[in-house]
């Protein structure tokens, strides 16, 4: 097993190679891990994470080997790079690979385990200061994009959001699709398409993000809401095709 290890946790390699070679009976589950496995482990009184993503498919496999980076070397070179840029992120301790000589395994990406209040996913208008925490998470997708992130998966549990009085911090995770360039302003609207179908966020959200950008409020709404409402169409109508599928094949 290939495994690298940070600076600051250098000292902590050998404990690293033994929670992941343990990773199967050790640590505790985080979430429902339907594609890839995260575990919260200990290690010299430290709590950190360990995501293990899933075998991948044949091509994959050899892509990952000899082509590509793979999705654990991904989050941990991409977490580095946003915490030079300014933007939180837990931070990145050791990433792992296992091969064969022609072959992609397993792969694992450990980082520091991080306390949160709530997700996008948790807000909700109708609760007190959510309107505040909304703007203030369009601000900092605002500040993503000016300092030239484009975070494919800007989803709804990839921001991990702390509160403190009046203060929010914003930390992302699933790092391991990146694009690091400047954004055009279609680019800018798309990135906010996968947060949520709901229309009065985005209007919160598109008028927030129109101030920041100095764009008429009208003309940002209908763009976001355009590409929004696109993407929720589309996922819907795939789902029930794969439904679908599955029925006429006998799979539940």
């Amino acid at each position: 097993m290939k495994v690298v290890v940070s600076a600051a946790y250098s000292s902590y390699k050998k404990e690293i190679i033994d929670a992941l070679n343990n990773f199967e009976k050790e640590g505790r589950k985080i979430g429902p891990g339907k594609r890839n496995i995260l575990k919260a482990v200990v290690i010299k009184k430290k709590e950190l994470n360990i995501k293990a993503f899933k075998i991948p498919n044949v091509v994959n496999k050899i892509a990952y080997r000899f082509f590509r980076k793979s999705k654990a070397e991904r989050s941990f070179i991409y977490a580095s790079e946003l915490l030079k840029r300014g933007i939180n992120t837990p931070a990145p301790v050791a990433y792992a690979e296992e091969t064969t000589s022609f072959s992609f395994l397993k792969s694992y990406y450990v980082s520091e385990h991080l306390e949160y209040d709530l997700t996008f996913r948790d807000i909700d208008l109708d609760k007190k200061r959510h309107e505040e925490i909304l703007r203030a998470f369009t601000r900092f997708t605002f500040k993503l994009h000016e300092e030239g992130i484009e975070f494919l998966d800007h989803s709804p549990g990839n921001t991990l959001i702390q509160i403190n009085e009046n203060d929010y911090k914003f930390y992302l995770v699933d790092l391991n699709r990146m694009n690091f360039k400047s954004l055009n302003f279609n680019e800018r609207m798309k990135n906010f398409e996968r947060l949520t179908p709901n229309k009065k966020q985005v209007e919160v959200m598109a008028d927030e993000y129109a101030k920041l950008i100095n764009r008429p409020k009208n003309e940002v709404f209908e763009k976001m809401w355009s590409l929004v409402d696109t993407f929720f169409k589309n996922r819907g109508k795939n789902r029930k095709l794969k439904k679908q599928l599955k029925k006429s094949v006998g799979i539940k």
